[in-house]
């Protein structure tokens, strides 16, 4: 597979009994995808639901979505619990502290290593984030994560892409 560097990288699929593409939502993703009406991220959700796409998260991106619904937008908190439930997100574990460490070189910003590393060890297709500065505005970090890394009408447009050509 290609990423969005044009680099090649073999890609082994995490296990699953649903078809489609993989994708890893960051938890600005995810807190889009809960609060969004009509939103990319939102579609993402739906369909996941559907089962059209697997989308994992680790233990952290949930945390996260959490803490930051809760100060923001606590009366989503239910909606957030409702579509976790409902988008049959598969949650992996965090990277190990050893893990992080060894990949401070991955991303500039320290507190994204761990986001990084849980998508690269669940070997998903597609890292999908709003975080720009850190994840998609430097290209590096796609071509050292051998992910291909966008926001998530990036992401949308690149699943439809594949279903249509499954089709």
């Amino acid at each position: 597979m290609r990423n969005a560097n044009g680099t090649t990288r073999n890609i082994t699929r995490v296990k699953s009994d649903m078809a489609g593409p993989v994708l890893f939502l960051d938890s600005s993703a995810l807190f889009a995808g809960v609060l969004s009406g009509e939103g990319a991220a939102r579609v993402l959700l739906r369909l996941s639901r559907e089962r059209l796409v697997q989308l994992i998260v680790s233990e952290q991106v949930i945390a996260e979505t959490e803490r930051n619904l809760a100060r923001k937008a606590p009366l989503a908190l239910p909606y957030y619990r409702l579509a976790l439930k409902e988008a049959q997100l598969r949650i992996v574990k965090d990277p190990s502290a050893t893990d992080v460490q060894r990949a401070g070189d991955l991303v500039g910003h320290p507190p994204d290593i761990p986001i990084l590393l849980a998508a690269m060890h669940s070997r998903v297709d597609y890292l999908v984030t709003l975080n720009r500065r850190h994840f998609i505005d430097d290209p590096l970090v796609a071509r050292r994560a051998g992910l291909l890394i966008g926001t998530p009408g990036d992401a949308l447009s690149w699943v439809r892409a594949r279903l249509t050509a499954a089709l």
